[in-house]
């Protein structure tokens, strides 16, 4: 489960870079056409990057899969692959409104599909485990969905803010967590 899923990770990763296209014209103006899709890019690569991290931790913390597991895994997949598309579209796009607010939408879908995930596996390997331990109250898990769903209706009122929001949720992220590298290794 763990190799198919950094495999789909790998795959949207590069599906975005394709969507970069190379300039016509060798002056710094004909890089102009092309920041807003490179910095979707950059935010998309992150977020990618921080699914792909936390969710190697928690399959190498996990002793034990079953077919919901399996299933969960899959629905969060689903809502990373749509990550490149709504990428792209708000690049495209400029960060107009509703693919800003679309963009959201998926962020939140994919945190919920996290957390379904992440508690299947606490289920199935038992609330007083390592792993369930490790992971505690989660409040990062608990916040990032509240800055979504607070940033999709933002974005018809203040694109900049809803994406002032997807970028601090990426930051509260990016500080890595050891719960499930300190549960694995207990």
């Amino acid at each position: 489960m763990a190799g198919f899923s950094d495999g789909v990770i790998a795959i949207l990763i590069t599906i975005m870079v394709l969507d970069l296209k190379v300039p016509h014209g060798s002056d710094a103006e004909a890089l102009r056409p092309v920041i807003p899709l490179f910095l979707t890019y950059v935010l998309s690569f992150v977020y990618l990057g921080i699914y792909w991290n936390n969710h190697h931790h928690l399959l190498h913390a996990c002793e034990r899969v079953n077919g919901s597991i399996l299933w969960a895994n899959l629905h969060l997949l689903f809502w990373l692959s749509l990550v490149p598309f709504a990428t792209g579209w708000m690049g495209e796009n400029h960060f107009d409104a509703l693919p800003v607010a679309l963009y959201g939408g998926i962020l939140l879908f994919a945190g919920l599909a996290y957390y379904l995930l992440q508690t299947l596996i606490v289920i199935a390997h038992g609330h007083d485990s390592a792993l369930a331990h490790a992971l505690g109250t989660d409040l990062k898990g608990k916040i990032s969905p509240i800055g979504y769903a607070v940033a999709i209706p933002l974005a018809f009122v203040s694109r900049w803010a809803a994406l002032g929001l997807y970028i601090t949720v990426a930051l509260i992220w990016l500080v890595p967590d050891r719960r499930l590298e300190q549960a694995r290794s207990t």
